[in-house]
């Protein structure tokens, strides 16, 4: 009798993840493409989550756009040098977190950065490197450290006239950890999924038995997949090259900045980082693309529940300690 009860247990729970019901929906928020999955006991449940998801993207795509004249952020950019600006808590944790990477990678992570010039045309195309002097007026502007913050008032202050600071490396993270936090907060959601342009976050059912699987893209072929990686409430961020880069007497330079020096980095063709938050993830990302494989392998792997794999320029795989790539 127990065996019969257990098997008809089995049963109904089988059933039970055979009824969900998935919403997808695929979109163009914060400049990039989202594609947004829920799943739920039933189709109402998995529309209204997932609706609720895009609405929080798009609110705090309000909230931190640099491009957006009337965003608390674009209000900092304007009064740098000038005097600090208050903003919304949610905004000043934001910048507050992002200086701490920075202090964690040695400033090879800078939301300053977006006070450099556009000097690099990243066409896939040979090119010739600019004059160093430009180079190095381009970046006199970007320093984490020159971002002065107020936890008395909320206020943020760019200590220098023409500093700006955007959220490009960091602010899709950040919009995919908030998208998840509504969504699953909403009763009846089992599950969901939020893919950024590369930025992505899994977690609880999918309505199949070997949950979340996310390949990993080869940066050479982009319809080719090197492995997967299972993942269950976590977030896999890639960074890469591969649409946009230029070379130099055959020397490939992707589209990331180096802010100590102003130059596009070299040497990395992807970088995938795993790890519980999203946020952090996108963050580290372009730090190790930034430090280079060994500087960039020795930080991730004395980090607790992280992980990393990088793609070199010479195709060669390089892998954190704990990373378990599948590849059947």
């Amino acid at each position: 009798m127990k065996y019969t009860f257990f098997v008809i247990i089995l049963f109904q729970l089988s059933l039970q993840a055979q009824e969900l019901s998935t919403a997808k929906k695929e979109l163009k928020l914060m400049g990039c493409r989202f594609e947004l999955t829920t799943v739920a006991i039933d189709e109402a449940i998995a529309w209204k989550a997932l609706n609720a998801g895009v609405k929080e993207i798009e609110r705090i795509e309000n909230l931190i756009s640099s491009w957006d004249e009337n965003s608390q952020t674009s209000a900092i950019n304007a009064k740098a040098g000038i005097e600090p600006v208050v903003v919304d808590k949610e905004l000043y944790d934001l910048i507050f977190r992002s200086k701490k990477v920075s202090e964690l990678t040695d400033g090879a992570f800078d939301v300053s950065f977006s006070s450099m010039p556009y000097i690099w045309k990243f066409d896939k195309q040979e090119q010739a490197l600019p004059d160093n002097d430009i180079v190095i007026n381009a970046k006199s502007k970007i320093n984490w450290k020159n971002i002065v913050l107020n936890k008395e008032n909320s206020s943020v202050f760019l200590k220098e006239e023409g500093m700006k600071i955007g959220f490009g490396a960091i602010g899709k993270g950040y919009a995919a950890n908030r998208a998840k936090e509504i969504i699953a907060s909403i009763k009846g959601v089992k599950g969901g999924l939020v893919n950024a342009s590369g930025d992505l976050v899994a977690w609880g059912e999918n309505g199949k038995s070997d949950g979340w699987k996310i390949q990993i893209a080869d940066p050479n072929n982009a319809e080719k997949a090197l492995g997967w990686i299972g993942l269950y409430d976590m977030a896999i961020v890639t960074s890469g090259d591969y649409e946009k880069y230029f070379t130099n007497n055959n020397k490939r330079y992707a589209h990331i900045i180096n802010p100590k020096t102003g130059y596009p980095t070299t040497g990395i063709k992807s970088v995938s980082v795993i790890c519980p938050d999203a946020e952090l993830a996108d963050a580290l990302a372009t730090s190790v693309f930034v430090l280079g494989i060994e500087k960039g392998m020795n930080l991730i792997n004395q980090l607790n529940k992280i992980e990393c794999l990088i793609i070199a320029d010479d195709n060669n795989i390089h892998q954190s300690k704990n990373l378990n790539l599948n590849k059947e």
